[in-house]
């Protein structure tokens, strides 16, 4: 039995079919068959069940990829413990970044991370909470920036900055006039959402239910961007809440329709996360002190509430 072939197996799990599998590990699908195959000849058992299609695990062929990813994952692990004796901060980084963090958070370190450490090959994604989530216990993600707590058993999260909440609210709107606002003020019904799958709006729908009952509430207008719902409420459709960095780029215009909430001001928690393996950490924690580095200028904000996102 070796590391190997156990990688292969992974492969042919995830894929369900040997030629994919294959090119995902850069070898010919007959070496692949082989060294599957000499597996299950070894211990006597069959992984996979080829007479299905797409192809499937046996009930054994499941317990064993189950272990076959902890002995692969501890095999990257005696890697990781080189690279750290040697303080050696490089080589490939995959990260995957929610939807209403990638536009703004990225340009802000993204520069700078890779101009301190010029031997990390990044691979950044962008891709929603449940995806993240996915791929981490696959192991097809390194690390993830979300907004936390998640509270999921296998990933840890390490908090990087709280982002209050803004609300954008354009004239001709009831509460247009108010200086500041207060949650209180909110009705969820008048309130332009993103799309379902996005975490941010879970956090904007737990913040009402926070302070009122809106369980039976239907939402009829929903956007796939933050863009989209400033324009929406520009047409007297509604108000919308915005991420905090996402107010910075608005030209001043724009800026007239932003109204921050009476302290505490409601505030998503953002956080770098990572499998519980913790494979990488030299890597994470490199980035950690970059963000954290960057982000204590863009936010001046202390005192806040902060909002978890709907518990899935």
């Amino acid at each position: 039995m070796t590391i190997t072939q156990l990688y292969y197996v992974l492969a042919v799990a995830e894929h369900k079919n040997f030629t994919k599998a294959a090119e995902k590990c850069f070898v010919t699908q007959p070496t692949l068959s082989m060294q599957i195959q000499k597996l299950e000849d070894q211990l006597d058992i069959k992984i996979f069940d080829r007479s299905k299609k797409p192809i499937e695990l046996t009930e054994i062929g499941k317990k064993i990829v189950i272990q076959a990813k902890n002995i692969v994952n501890e095999s990257y692990r005696i890697q990781d413990i080189v690279d750290q004796q040697k303080g050696f901060i490089g080589g490939e980084f995959k990260l995957g970044i929610i939807p209403t963090i990638m536009p703004t958070l990225l340009p802000m370190f993204l520069k700078t991370f890779i101009k301190r450490y010029p031997k990390v090959k990044l691979k950044i994604e962008e891709l929603t909470t449940e995806e993240i989530i996915y791929r981490i216990n696959e192991g097809h993600l390194d690390a993830a920036i979300a907004a936390t707590p998640l509270d999921h058993e296998n990933i840890k999260e390490r908090v990087l900055y709280f982002e209050p909440f803004v609300a954008y609210i354009p004239k001709g709107h009831k509460l247009h006039t108010q200086q500041k606002i207060d949650v209180n003020d909110l009705e969820i019904e008048d309130i332009l959402l993103l799309e379902d799958g996005h975490c941010f709006r879970d956090g904007v729908i737990n913040l009402c239910k926070v302070f009122k009952d809106h369980e039976d509430d239907k939402f009829q207008l929903e956007s796939g961007s933050i863009e989209t719902l400033i324009k929406l409420s520009n047409e007297g459709l509604g108000m919308t809440l915005l991420p905090y960095l996402h107010t910075a780029d608005l030209n001043d215009k724009l800026k007239e329709n932003l109204h921050h909430f009476n302290e505490p001001s409601p505030a998503r928690e953002v956080s770098l996360i990572y499998h519980k393996s913790e494979l990488k950490m030299q890597i994470i924690e490199a980035m950690q002190n970059v963000i954290s580095g960057i982000i204590k200028g863009a936010i001046a904000f202390q005192d806040v509430k902060i909002i978890s996102p709907l518990p899935k």
